[in-house]
């Protein structure tokens, strides 16, 4: 027999439990919210409705030596689309990680994806699984991170991986495959395409030495390239072509400099004569009691391959400041081989991530005359310099000052751009 008191307990608890079974779909209901459209983005950029973008990604989304280390086409897109929208009330959130293949994304989607509440997510994403994920389980994957963010109510646009230099463990065909398979999930599931691998096949064929400008290693686009990401995502987005005015200006170079010498730090210095002095003296004009750790990099001695393999040892270094040269021999190398290694030079020459070591590039200085030849490997270098996102020092056709005078001045602008940097952080305390 049921005591009367036991019997109460039991029939509350099943009302409880009748009542989280009623609960649950309502619950269901609740969590599930219609995702946005192309359409109604456009309309938010439109009339300034503040709008979250997150890029999801590998490497080739996120912020890498690659571009700099301090922006890439998340950034890109942020300034294009900005550009198209004046009104526009935009955050853009990088979710790019080096190395992630979608077993990857769909471990942190909750964390970097869907808790940042974003009205669109551009997913781009194929370069790892290529290696490491069978297709078939890349196809599912990519439909569980449409549907992740589609529940959680933003708007999905893919992208296609670019086309890449072959290699054993990227073979074109095998990358073909997985970019197939993008194609037609975006078809099935009715979402907006940005099509990056015709994109780049297309650049390649029409002109192979300036895909190679594109691009800062065998798979990764450099900034050149991220800026051409962003062209073709902001068109997708916009539904209408899109192009930037104008290349948008690297940061400042020499804040992580100063920021050392205004606290009495010594700055670790790779350069090569006459810059491994030259830089420090005219530092010191601003800074008097300035002390460096010079670490001379015998350039003058060296092919660009060189230089190339030299460079390899300089973030163990772990410098404030590098100053990268072109090798006087350099033009002894195809432009293609030119190219490849002084995008090596650069690529060395900054951090893995971040910019916590200031790169200035310095092209020829001196005086004389330089051949044609020599003069088609200074543009290049300018070229792949600007591809990272840096800031550099030239001569120009008509400046007679002497390279002293020149790197000098280049430091003024920069030490003053730091110096009105600080006043604002301070008035805005």
């Amino acid at each position: 027999m049921i005591h009367a008191a036991n019997a109460f307990a039991v029939l509350r608890l099943a009302a409880i439990l009748v009542g989280l079974i009623l609960l649950v779909p309502a619950l269901s209901e609740a969590q599930e919210v219609a995702p946005l459209k192309l359409p109604e983005i456009q309309q938010r950029l439109a009339d300034g409705q503040p709008t979250k973008i997150v890029c999801f990604g590998d490497s080739i989304t996120g912020v890498y030596y690659h571009t700099g280390g301090t922006r890439a086409w998340c950034d890109m897109l942020g300034i294009v689309l900005k550009q198209a929208y004046p009104n526009a009330d935009l955050e853009m959130i990088n979710a790019g990680k080096s190395g992630h293949t979608t077993i990857n994304a769909l471990a942190r989607i909750e964390a970097d994806v869907i808790a940042k509440k974003p009205q669109l997510v551009v997913v781009m994403f194929g370069m790892n699984d290529v290696v490491r994920v069978p297709l078939e389980t890349y196809e599912k994957n990519m439909r569980e991170i449409i549907q992740r963010c589609r529940q959680a109510g933003a708007a999905v646009v893919l992208c296609t991986p670019n086309a890449v230099s072959e290699t054993a463990a990227r073979p074109q065909a095998k990358l073909a495959n997985y970019v197939d398979a993008v194609r037609a999930i975006a078809v099935e599931e009715k979402l907006p395409l940005v099509d990056c691998f015709a994109a780049w096949q297309a650049y390649r064929s029409e002109d192979a030495l300036s895909w190679s400008l594109m691009m800062s290693d065998e798979i990764h686009p450099n900034m050149t390239g991220h800026l051409r990401f962003a062209e073709l995502m902001g068109s997708v987005i916009s539904g209408r072509p899109l192009s930037f005015d104008e290349t948008p200006e690297p940061s400042e170079s020499l804040d992580n400099v100063f920021d050392h010498l205004a606290n009495k730090q010594t700055v670790k210095l790779v350069a090569a004569a006459p810059y491994d002095t030259l830089v420090p003296e005219q530092l010191r004009r601003h800074f008097p009691d300035a002390k460096f750790e010079v670490i001379v990099w015998p350039v003058e001695k060296q092919t660009i391959a060189e230089a190339s393999a030299w460079a390899k040892r300089i973030r163990q270094l772990q410098p404030q400041l590098v100053i990268p040269t072109i090798p006087p021999a350099a033009s002894k190398a195809s432009p293609s081989a030119f190219i490849r290694d002084y995008q090596w030079v650069l690529n060395f020459s900054l951090p893995f991530s971040g910019r916590a070591c200031s790169v200035v590039p310095i092209l020829p200085l001196e005086a004389q005359s330089e051949s044609d030849a020599q003069q088609r490997y200074v543009e290049l270098a300018s070229q792949i310099i600007r591809g990272k996102d840096l800031l550099y020092i030239a001569r120009q056709a008509d400046d007679a000052r002497s390279p002293s005078e020149i790197v000098g001045s280049w430091i003024d602008a920069q030490q003053q751009s730091w110096q009105a940097t600080r006043a604002a952080s301070k008035s805005a305390k």
